[in-house]
């Protein structure tokens, strides 16, 4: 859940601050999103960015399993990703945004999902003993 949520969070920093200096919407791009459940709109865009980011951490954590990813390895799995959403699967509303940026969140939302997943940035337990 940690993971899926700093992720999904995160991983759209790169497109709104894009859209923030450029002078754009910074919801275009969400309720783009929206086109993928046949709706464009912000609550549509919401809930499959929601949906999609959950299901990318689940196949993220389900290769972690196998070989442990970090921030690098979690980006390049970023990267594979943006190939098959934005390269293949996108809906035209999202084809007609800037797509640096939209590759950027992607490779965002890898590198913070892998590091997530590994731990990076976890402190240990605290084993005090309460003396």
């Amino acid at each position: 859940m940690r993971a899926w949520a700093l992720a999904a969070v995160i991983g759209g920093a790169p497109s709104t601050a894009h859209a923030l200096l450029t002078g754009r919407d910074p919801l275009a791009a969400t309720r783009a999103a929206g086109a993928i459940l046949g709706r464009p709109g912000v609550a549509a865009g919401v809930a499959a960015h929601v949906l999609i980011s959950a299901w990318w951490t689940l196949v993220l954590a389900a290769a972690h399993r196998r070989r442990p990813l970090g921030a690098a390895s979690g980006a390049v799995a970023g990267l594979l990703i943006a190939a098959l959403d934005l390269g293949v699967l996108a809906p035209a509303e999202i084809r007609a945004l800037p797509q640096w940026p939209q590759w950027l969140d992607h490779v965002v939302f890898g590198a913070v999902a892998g590091a997530t997943l590994s731990g990076l940035g976890e402190r240990p337990p605290n084993h005090t003993s309460g003396r």
